[in-house]
């Protein structure tokens, strides 16, 4: 059974005109943001909008903002088309797909900035990297105008700060947190798995596995278990740790000592040339 694509549009003011008549005849609408080249990962938020509002819609924005120097802005897999036909199945009405030249205009002055969680852990080697995110999606969520929208667990530090601008500036827009999509096995979906060799993705195992032998051992010692992790990583073969670390799940502080509530794990590494993150929770 064949499926039409998504309507495509490239400017804010298509969008708004096909989602105010939407939102007049009382329908929700569910937003799922993403840079494109979907995958698994990307389609399980787009079903989880779906099961939970009326109109799904999709933004496949490169965003140049959020890539720092050397960072891989250029060689991000751009791949509309293929995408557009992944969504077809799944009921998408929209799909907003803007130019950078106008969406990120060398003229804009404004950025958004979320004191506190920006710091620290992704923010470390990349700092510049949350600002281009909540700016970007401030414009989004402005366009879009959603009652939700959807992000992934294994951005974790990204899907809070985005939560806490969101309360932070009143916008209309809830952000829903969804679980992590994995391979069979074990390898969390990202965009940017398809740079890895064959032997590249086998050391990239280590991450999850690293990070699933200790949430199966978690008694809430955060010293013993931070310890653990980062030997593991740091003796893994073909993996150059950036950090790992057990956090807060809320304010993302490191943590210390014994704890009896939930913890964070997350982790990144470079993998050959390609930085890779994975997250997972930890229960006593």
């Amino acid at each position: 059974m064949s499926h039409d694509r998504p309507h495509l549009v490239r400017t804010p003011e298509e969008v708004r005109t096909v989602l105010d008549a939407h939102r007049r005849a009382g329908r929700t609408i569910g937003f799922v943001p993403t840079m494109g080249a979907l995958h698994e990962g990307h389609l399980s938020l787009v079903r989880a909008a779906a099961a939970a509002d009326d109109v799904v819609v999709v933004s496949i924005f490169v965003n140049p903002l959020q890539f720092g120097e050397g960072e891989d802005l250029d060689a991000y897999p751009r791949t509309l088309d293929a995408d557009l036909d992944l969504l077809a199945p799944e009921g998408v009405a929209l799909v907003f797909s803007p130019a950078p030249s106008t969406f990120t205009p060398e003229t804009r002055r404004t950025t958004v900035h979320v004191e506190g969680l920006t710091g620290g852990l992704e923010a470390a080697t990349r700092p510049t990297h949350f600002d281009g995110v909540t700016t970007i999606v401030t414009k989004l969520f402005n366009v879009v105008g959603a009652d939700h929208a959807y992000f992934g667990e294994k951005d974790f530090q990204q899907q809070a700060i985005l939560r806490r601008m969101a309360l932070d500036l009143d916008m209309r827009t809830e952000v829903v947190t969804c679980p992590i999509v994995r391979e069979a096995d074990g390898l969390a979906l990202s965009s940017r798995n398809v740079y890895l060799s064959g032997e590249q993705r086998r050391d990239a195992l280590a991450l999850s596995q690293a990070l699933r032998e200790l949430a199966d051992g978690w008694e809430g010692n955060v010293d013993s278990g931070r310890s653990t992790l980062l030997g593991r990583l740091t003796a893994a073969q073909g993996i150059q740790l950036d950090y790992a670390e057990i956090i807060d799940p809320e304010t993302l502080e490191p943590l210390e000592g014994v704890r009896s509530g939930d913890c964070q794990a997350v982790v990144a590494a470079w993998v050959g040339t390609t930085r890779l993150i994975d997250t997972m929770r930890l229960r006593v």
